[in-house]
């Protein structure tokens, strides 16, 4: 069995696909911060009311407040038909795989998990690899087969 290679320069991606995406990913990441944090806000409070009825045991929801709203709001929008989150949109960048199908929610997530678990294991500084790598993608792109182009 022959295995199909993929090639970056197809008719879909142009030089400028890929010009300031590094500093556009970076000005997303903190806006789609931000909107997370507000997020927080209500659902702590539905915890908090929760955590009443049910005679304290929801507050145990605390403890993993933060990641989960991140990971829905990360599936939500990321894996959502404009495969970008609201952060991306604004900056003008989409997540896209490198064989044209449309990112889902999972894919969404783990790229996602991929991006904390390599930021707290090998410290933000791999980050630095979109630099010197094809494309400007980062090891978590490398490892699920995508990449973040513009769309404007």
């Amino acid at each position: 069995m022959v295995a199909k290679t993929i090639d970056l320069r197809e008719d879909r991606f142009s030089a400028r696909s890929f010009d300031g995406v590094l500093t556009r990913r970076v000005i997303a990441f903190f806006i789609d911060y931000l909107l997370i944090g507000l997020l927080l806000i209500p659902v702590g409070l539905f915890v908090f009311i929760l955590g009443i009825f049910t005679i304290g045991l929801g507050w145990l929801l605390f403890g993993i407040l933060g990641p989960l709203t991140a990971l829905c709001y990360v599936a939500w929008t990321l894996g959502g038909p404009r495969q970008a989150t609201i952060g991306m949109r604004v900056m003008g960048i989409r997540l896209e795989r490198l064989d044209g199908a449309p990112v889902d929610w999972m894919l969404a997530v783990a790229h996602t998990v991929l991006f904390w678990a390599g930021n707290a294991i090998l410290t933000p500084l791999v980050l630095l690899a979109a630099w010197f790598l094809s494309y400007k993608r980062t090891l978590h792109d490398l490892l699920l087969g995508t990449v973040v182009v513009r769309t404007n």
